[in-house]
């Protein structure tokens, strides 16, 4: 056999053959953005725990895939019972199985592990594959399963790991995909064997499970702009218009029912249309906003398996915050911030902090403010002694964002978006001094959860660095809403 798989590949074929295609003809043409490395280190990481999750085991160390497998033979024959990556190969098909477990007499159960907190139909797919391949080996699999993470467990005290993670039974699923499986291999082998790129017409498989890389190659050929660049049209709307011919922002403009908010977009950069201000409107926002006025940013991380007490898998730990705020009308512009040091639970010392910062009865400005709500309603949870403080902090909160989420106010530059990180250049072109690429390390919330949890095994001079560009990038976060809101006064 000329085609060579492994269970990731053989995934991308099942969404998507020319994917596979594109891999090995056109890598260079990989968007490597649709990568997510916080969350491919999250895989890792609960990969690495689930290893344990029937007791002692092996591991196979990755390396030489010849290596791997000769590993993993020496282990069987020593009887080894649970064996981590567990490496197989027929016919150019090869895969690593998360957790084998040995039941020896070539009786074997095969579990594959996933960071996610549910179920998702590709998982079948790849649990199937990994079926095939050792049963094709000779080997008896007893058992199926897919380990994934239970969103419902709360830590208190040491990891239950048969809390922490759900086994589901899929041998029979598994069993029931063996016939597919050797069908899209052969398919996949003549597929391969193209020289020239295939046809292949897009569609919602664009997209899911996974954004595919080769997208943009893929459309490079539609006109630019079009619908695929419309801001927060769904995707299931999107190919509606994409299986009618409607593709060009000229076709999407005659179209008798389009989303208000789109249309907007559409016609501002068909036709370079002036800013479109609703002083009204706008105004009406401004009327909420008192003094003393405080701006406040959250930064947060998402353990998947939860570090403290009282946590859950993935929930939003806030570690830092921002806080800029001016005392009177014509007050100076004043800023406080808060970092935790990484190890302890930074929750309650954070929310202490807040408190202490933040007076009763005063607006508190944030933009897109249910994420800074629900962290302070969570945070009263926790701590009732603090809870009354929290809430009246809460329900002080206004966001910065509904403007220009109703599109009060939209500028061409805005690209149909109101995230913040549109609307401040938009509003503040060319401006060094909100320019977030000028920042060292830290560029975007994306960056600053990634960076926290591994700021506990830095020495004190590097910790001390990564603390001074958190504390820059959530003070820019805070000083952006802080000239947006200006910006606002300005136009009424």
């Amino acid at each position: 056999m000329s085609l060579y798989l492994s269970k990731s590949r053989y995934c991308s074929a099942v969404q998507c053959p020319k994917m596979l295609w594109l891999k090995k003809h056109c890598p260079e043409q990989f968007d490597d953005a649709v990568m997510n490395q916080a969350i491919l280190d999250t895989g890792l990481e609960v990969g690495d725990l689930a290893m344990g999750l029937f007791g002692d085991f092996s591991e196979v160390p990755y390396g030489d895939l010849n290596d791997m497998i000769e590993e993993t033979q020496r282990l069987l024959l020593a009887g080894a019972k649970n064996i981590a990556e567990a490496s197989f190969s027929y016919n150019g098909l090869f895969c690593s199985v998360d957790l084998l477990k040995n039941n020896g007499g070539n009786r074997v159960e095969i579990y594959e592990v996933k960071s996610s907190t549910q179920i998702n139909d590709i998982y079948y797919h790849d649990a199937a594959y990994q079926n095939y391949v050792l049963t094709k080996l000779g080997f008896t699999v007893e058992e199926v399963g897919i380990v994934h993470i239970n969103n419902t467990y709360v830590r208190f005290g040491e990891l239950e790991f048969d809390s922490l993670f759900i086994i589901n039974n899929v041998t029979e699923e598994a069993r029931s995909y063996f016939s597919d499986v050797e069908k899209r291999i052969k398919e996949l082998e003549e597929y391969m064997k193209q020289t020239e790129e295939p046809e292949q017409r897009i569609g919602p498989h664009c997209f899911a499970p996974y954004s595919c890389g080769f997208f943009a190659f893929c459309t490079r050929d539609l006109p630019t702009p079009n619908l695929f660049h419309v801001a927060g049209m769904q995707k299931r709307t999107m190919f509606s218009h994409y299986e009618r011919g409607c593709i060009s922002f000229l076709d999407l403009e005659q179209q008798p029912k389009l989303n208000p908010s789109n249309l907007l977009q559409i016609r501002h950069e068909l036709h370079d249309l002036p800013d479109y201000v609703e002083k009204d409107s706008i105004a009406a926002f401004l009327e909420q906003v008192t003094y003393p006025l405080y701006f406040l940013d959250f930064e947060s991380f998402q353990p998947a398996i939860p570090l403290y007490d009282d946590s859950k898998p993935y929930e939003q730990i806030v570690f830092q915050y921002s806080l800029h705020y001016i005392e009177t009308k014509d007050g100076q512009l004043l800023h406080k911030a808060y970092l935790a040091y990484p190890g302890a639970d930074p929750r309650r010392e954070l929310a202490k902090q807040l408190c202490m910062d933040i007076p009763i009865n005063v607006c508190t400005v944030a933009y897109n403010m249910s994420f800074e709500k629900s962290r302070i309603k969570r945070l009263a949870e926790y701590f009732p002694d603090l809870a009354d403080h929290l809430m009246n902090i809460h329900d002080h909160i206004i966001d910065l964002m509904i403007p220009f989420r109703q599109k009060s106010y939209y500028t061409k530059a805005m690209q149909g978006s109101y995230s913040i990180k549109y609307v401040l250049p938009a509003l503040y072109p060319n401006d060094p001094e909100l320019d977030y690429s000028q920042l060292e390390e830290i560029q975007n919330g994306a960056d600053a959860s990634a960076i926290f949890p591994k700021m506990a095994s830095m020495s004190k001079e590097e910790l001390e660095k990564y603390r001074g560009h958190l504390l820059k990038y959530c003070e820019l976060d805070t000083y952006a809403m802080v000239k947006i809101w200006k910006k606002l006064c300005e136009v009424v």
